[in-house]
């Protein structure tokens, strides 16, 4: 049987008051002096209720006291303290959930622990060099290979971050004093050695932190290197095979064209040469502007002009408005990536009249997106499109979405691919403004280098 703690209490005071009114009546029946036998029994009667209240509260005086103890283990970390349940009243079902919240705690620490275990194993096994840095330039953590790669294997937790730059190579030294993630080269050994940084700023116990990572890219980019050189290779291949063909062949038929006095066929053999060796020369020119594509020259440029020399140079519809605010770029450079673009949407095969040029001006980039109505792209071409001499036409170079991508990244910014809902694809520029003009944004809450061992 369950009893509560309103239930014993109104038992203890319904009988304190049945015994001192039995009391009272043979009291005053013995004594025959009602107000001393009144006080009498209101004496005894206090006494009684003060004994009762402090029976009564010992349970939770004795669990309160249990409750206090548990709360300071788990503030060292103790998780283990569980109290005996006694009584099955309100008192008992608290110690009870206790105990059950001493379990879970038990089990989350637990899970905890091991997860961390893993994460601190894959940390310290990773090829790429982790460093975690405090606000005051002293590391707070570094795995195996960043102790390998910048300190010969040694601790650098609590080292000054500073100090160990000042010791390493200049290269490293001036990507992370960039702010940004960079590529960057070091003589290791007498090989060029090709790292990748990335650097992120977060809030970790209320104090901004920045991680750095850094990774080898040599054979990766080799590789890659590799596979662009044989793509280069194959694509110069094809084109030059298909100019070339027909042109000894023509050159052939010329030939013989002469030996008949010909001449009306030969000033048709010669035309067609002459065609193919343009385009041939044209096919050159666009790979060799690709190759030698200059730094840009950003300045101050007024969208609407801009808009409309680009629409009268390739037919799409401006959404309007425009931004009032003037863009920052290199306006040649822009032009030609912008011309390119909207060729490559005239091609998918959409309606003319629903490819759009649109203009989006935030606080810290311009946007410019180029959008069309064909069939879009698939993931597997999504995923290559940008790459240079990777084409899905016939007659393509590959050079106009990779030569897009040079442009706006040698701008500072990046180029996003997307298919449309309802048919079509989206291609985003996103230009940077320069500091002075943008807003302000807020950020995301050695002794050189040595060989890192495996």
């Amino acid at each position: 049987m369950r009893w509560s703690l309103e239930g014993k209490l109104a038992a203890l005071l319904l009988a304190v008051l049945v015994a001192s009114a039995l009391a009272a009546v043979w009291v005053m029946q013995a004594l025959e002096q009602p107000w001393l036998a009144f006080s009498l029994v209101v004496a005894v009667g206090v006494v009684s209720l003060l004994w009762i209240a402090r029976r009564a509260v010992r349970p939770v005086r004795r669990m309160l006291r249990a409750m206090v103890g548990a709360v300071a283990s788990y503030r060292d970390g103790d998780f283990n303290l569980s109290l005996a349940v006694q009584g099955r009243d309100e008192l008992g079902e608290l110690m009870a959930a206790h105990n059950e919240l001493g379990h879970a705690l038990r089990a989350q620490r637990s899970n905890l622990a091991q997860r961390e275990l893993l994460l601190e194993t894959v940390t310290q096994q990773s090829p790429v060099a982790l460093v975690l840095v405090d606000p005051y330039q002293r590391v707070t953590y570094a795995n195996l290979a960043a102790r390998h790669l910048l300190n010969e294997g040694r601790s650098l937790t609590g080292q000054d971050f500073s100090a160990l730059l000042a010791r390493a190579p200049e290269p490293l030294r001036a990507a992370t004093e960039s702010g940004v993630d960079s590529l960057f080269t070091v003589e290791i050994a007498d090989i060029d050695e090709i790292f990748s940084l990335s650097q992120r700023v977060f809030q970790l116990q209320g104090r901004p932190h920045r991680l750095y990572l850094l990774k080898r890219v040599t054979r990766e980019l080799s590789r890659q290197e590799v596979a662009i050189w044989k793509k280069l290779i194959r694509v110069l291949s094809h084109e030059l095979n298909n100019s070339l063909g027909p042109i000894a062949s023509l050159a052939q038929s010329g030939g013989e064209l002469t030996r008949r006095a010909d001449v009306a066929g030969l000033d048709a053999a010669f035309a067609a040469i002459g065609e193919r060796a343009q385009h041939l020369h044209q096919f050159i020119a666009g790979y060799a502007a690709f190759a030698r594509l200059p730094a840009p020259h950003p300045a101050p440029v007024e969208w609407r002009a801009f808009a409309a020399e680009i629409a009268s140079a390739q037919r799409c519809r401006v959404v309007a408005p425009l931004p009032d605010r003037t863009g920052w770029f290199d306006r040649a450079q822009l032009e030609q990536a912008l011309i390119n673009l909207l060729k490559n949407a005239h091609e998918a095969g959409g309606p003319a009249e629903a490819i759009e040029l649109s203009v989006i001006d935030g606080a810290s980039e311009q946007r410019i997106e180029v959008r069309d109505r064909g069939p879009g792209m698939s993931e597997a071409v999504l995923s290559q499109a940008l790459l240079p001499f990777y084409s899905t036409k016939r007659s393509g170079t590959g050079l106009g979405l990779a030569l897009a991508r040079e442009i706006v990244e040698a701008h500072g910014g990046r180029i996003r691919l997307a298919n449309r809902e309802g048919g079509g694809l989206c291609v985003t520029l996103i230009l940077p403004f320069p500091a002075d003009t943008a807003a302000p944004v807020q950020p995301t809450s050695v002794a050189g280098l040595a060989e890192p061992t495996q």
